[in-house]
Order: C-alpha cells, then sequence, then structure tokens
C-alpha cells in the first residue's frame, strides 16, 4: 500500500512538473523569421487574465477562450470566453474593448427563443429549461457578418451534455443577442454555406449534424429543415450528478465542419471512431456516407482555392488534396464509405488545432496545442516555414481580411497555461 501511495504520489509530481514546463508565455515583440527572411511573425499584443500585475494586457473577461472571429469589415473582433459565458468584442488596431455579450438567461427572456423544431427532445430535464447559462465554443458569420452564430458546448445545468443545447445569433450592428435556437447535445462546430442558405451546426454529443433554413433576411422567419445522423445516432442516458468526460464519450466527435463552394454538399470531420470525412448532401438532408484515408483524429476542415485541408490533432500534421479529386471518390461511393489517399503532408507538431489560410492561398498558420506555438506552411510546398512560441495551449484562430494579422486563443488545460488571446504580425 504504501509503494502504492508513492508511486501516485511520485506520478502527480512528474504530472505537475510537466505541465509546469509546457506552459509558456510569450513576451511581447518576441519574433522569428525564415530562412530566407521571407517571412516574419512577431507577437505584437496580447489580452490575458493570468498575470494581474501586467495592467496594460490584463482583462478579466478572457477566461478559458475558446474561438475568435474577426469580422468579415475588418473592423473589430469577437472572442468567445468558454468558462466565462461570455463573448468579448474588441476594435482591431487599438484592440479597445467594445462590448461584453454575456450567455445567461431566464425564463424572462423567453422572446429571444425560436419556435421549438420538434427535432431536440428534453429526456432527463423537465423544469425550468430557459433558464441557464451557455458556454461559447465555436462561432461563425452569416449575412455578410450581420449576424454571428454562437452554439453552446452545453446547458449549465446539463452536467453531462445528454439534452438539447442552444446557439445564439447576435446582431453585429449592436453586438447583442436577437435569437435563440435550440440544438442538439454538444454542438461545437458550426458553419455557414456560401450562398447564405444554411446553417449547419455539428453536434458532438450524439453524431447529428443540425440544418437551418437561413434563406430569408428575417431571423423570425429561420428554421430547422433537418437533424441528419451520421452513422448512427447516440442514445444518452448519463447519470445526473456525476459528470462523465463527454469530450471522449461522444461517438465519432464530429468536429470540422465545412460546405463545398456550390453549396450542395456539408463535410465533417470525424475526431473518434475510425475517423474519416462525413458528407451529407444539403438539398436532400441526406448522409451519403464516410471518405476514409487520411490520418487519424482529424480534429479541423477548411476549403479554400479549391483545395481541401484537415489538421490532424495527435500526431500534429496538416494535409491537403485537391478538392476536385475528393468529391470524385465521393461520387464513386459504395455501401457508405470509400477511401482517399492522396493527400500531401505537413507534420506541424501535436495537438494541432485550429487552421486558416491567408488571403493569398500562400501561407497555412496552425494552433498546435500541446506544442504551445503556432507553425505556418508554405501551401505550395507544405513545408514548415517557421513556428514561434505562443501562450499555452492555443486552440482557435482566425486571420485577418488583409493578411497581415494571425488571432489566437489559448484555452488552457487542467487549470495550467491559457487565459489569453495572442496577436501576430506576418510580413511576407
Amino acid at each position: 500500500m504504501k509503494k502504492q501511495l508513492l508511486c501516485l504520489l511520485l506520478f502527480s509530481v512528474m504530472w505537475c512538473v510537466t505541465v509546469a514546463q509546457n506552459v509558456a508565455h510569450p513576451v511581447l515583440g518576441n519574433s522569428v523569421k525564415s530562412e530566407d527572411s521571407l517571412f516574419t511573425i512577431t507577437l505584437v499584443s496580447k489580452k490575458q487574465y493570468f498575470d494581474s500585475s501586467d495592467t496594460l494586457t490584463l482583462d478579466r473577461d478572457i477566461r478559458s477562450p475558446k474561438s475568435v472571429n474577426i469580422h468579415p469589415n475588418g473592423n473589430k473582433y469577437y472572442v468567445n470566453s468558454l468558462e466565462g459565458a461570455r463573448t468579448v468584442v474588441y476594435e482591431t488596431g487599438t484592440n479597445k474593448k467594445l462590448k461584453v455579450i454575456n450567455h445567461k438567461f431566464k425564463e424572462s427572456d423567453s422572446t429571444l427563443w425560436s419556435k421549438p423544431s420538434g427535432l431536440f427532445e428534453f429526456t432527463h430535464y423537465t423544469d425550468l429549461l430557459n433558464t441557464f447559462y451557455g458556454k461559447p465554443v465555436e462561432s461563425t458569420f452569416s449575412h455578410d457578418g450581420r449576424y454571428l452564430w454562437v452554439p453552446y458546448y452545453r446547458r449549465s445545468y446539463d452536467i453531462n451534455a445528454q439534452d438539447p443545447s442552444a446557439v445564439a445569433v447576435i446582431d453585429t450592428e449592436k453586438d447583442r443577442i436577437i435569437r435563440l435556437m435550440e440544438t442538439g447535445p454538444l454542438p461545437k462546430m458550426i458553419a455557414v454555406s456560401p450562398d447564405n442558405r444554411f446553417v449547419a451546426i455539428t453536434h458532438w454529443g450524439d453524431n447529428t449534424v443540425g440544418l437551418i433554413d437561413i434563406s430569408s433576411d428575417s431571423p423570425a422567419e429561420w428554421h430547422y429543415v433537418s437533424c441528419v445522423a451520421v452513422g448512427k445516432k447516440l442514445t444518452l442516458d448519463f447519470d445526473l450528478e456525476t459528470p462523465v468526460n463527454r469530450d471522449i464519450n461522444s461517438g465519432l466527435c464530429l468536429r470540422g465542419t465545412s460546405f463545398t463552394p456550390d453549396s450542395q454538399y456539408l463535410l465533417v470531420g470525424c475526431m473518434g471512431g475510425r475517423g474519416g470525412i462525413a458528407v451529407i448532401d444539403v438539398n436532400h438532408s441526406t448522409y451519403l456516407g464516410t471518405v476514409y484515408g487520411m490520418k487519424s483524429n482529424l480534429r479541423h476542415l477548411i476549403i479554400r482555392n479549391d483545395y481541401i485541408y484537415l489538421s490532424i490533432n495527435k500526431s500534429g500534421y496538416v494535409q491537403r488534396a485537391p478538392l476536385g479529386a475528393f468529391m470524385d471518390t465521393v461520387s464513386s461511393m459504395t455501401k457508405k464509405k470509400t477511401k482517399f489517399t492522396d493527400w500531401e503532408n505537413c507534420k506541424v507538431g501535436s495537438g494541432a488545432r485550429t487552421i486558416d489560410i491567408t488571403p493569398d492561398g500562400r501561407y497555412i498558420v496552425a494552433a498546435c496545442n500541446s506544442g504551445s506555438c503556432l507553425t505556418v506552411v508554405d501551401a505550395l510546398t507544405m513545408k514548415v516555414v517557421v513556428t514561434i512560441p505562443a501562450d499555452s495551449y492555443p486552440v482557435g484562430l482566425d486571420i485577418s481580411k488583409d493578411g497581415r494579422f494571425v488571432y489566437t486563443t489559448s484555452q488552457g488545460r487542467s487549470g495550467e497555461g491559457g487565459n489569453c488571446v495572442d496577436i501576430f504580425r506576418m510580413y511576407y
């Protein structure tokens, strides 16, 4: 027994030392240049809540920031503080805080709610369903930036994220919530179709994807059209008092989500299970099947310049392939599965999370969570250009429309690191 306790104590000490070694807070002005001197990236600003003595960068609203989105007009950016249950709005350039949008609701906020769709059933909770605070995860803009859609990891009373959650719609002209809609359990990723007809909300919690018709300019007319299961929809029946780890107990763990440029198909990355990319026919609300052949533990998925780009979390890769070739494989799918292996690969660092690409299509930037860094990849050669330290542990990322700035969010891990938004300037 004493030996077991000693081993446990030793493991705990080693774990704490490992975590401490991984926690990084790079100083402003830190800069890295590529070997050919054609690319330079510099940490120019930050918003943080880990050092109260640094009053120039301190912002107590930055609590476990999950994602960041720069408005299409480039004038402001939005940070989703997961544990703070708020979205913080800043002015670009000056980084002046413009607004704090709280995600806390009472029954008196009933006028914000859309009519129930009948697609999402409460099976564990019955009282005061719309009295909660929501944990904002990802977000996306619709209607040329007029609205920002923010799904909640869960409603605060639903400790195991097994009943319907919700998504808030923010009017970006007034920066206030003007509409709330139900979602499936544990929504994470959200995407808007290029033709602005649909919003897709990917439910990490039960292998489903919700499709909302937003073709009207009036938010009052937006409505669900379907909830599509990728394979088998999970039946959820966890304890109501004992928390379980829903980040791993969630089937396929649907994550990266993107519409094809013609808005006809939705591609959804499967971070768990056998992996792969699920393909949904948008117009028919039909799951067509899953394409395998990429590396496992796929986290993020974007489509740019006729290429599909993937981030592979555990092994730390970025992959890309011509979208046309990938979709040709989809058209030949049999029995809801096929394989596509013609991927270009680049090792970027373990824990590759959110990726984005510069507007000219030249550089891919990846937030590497485990390595507490950003890695920049030349999209033409699929070779690493530079790697620069970031505040631990980066997850979210967005590139400004002029391609000059990268905004990242460092969420933290097990109470260590994080609570920071870093802003990098790129010269190329």
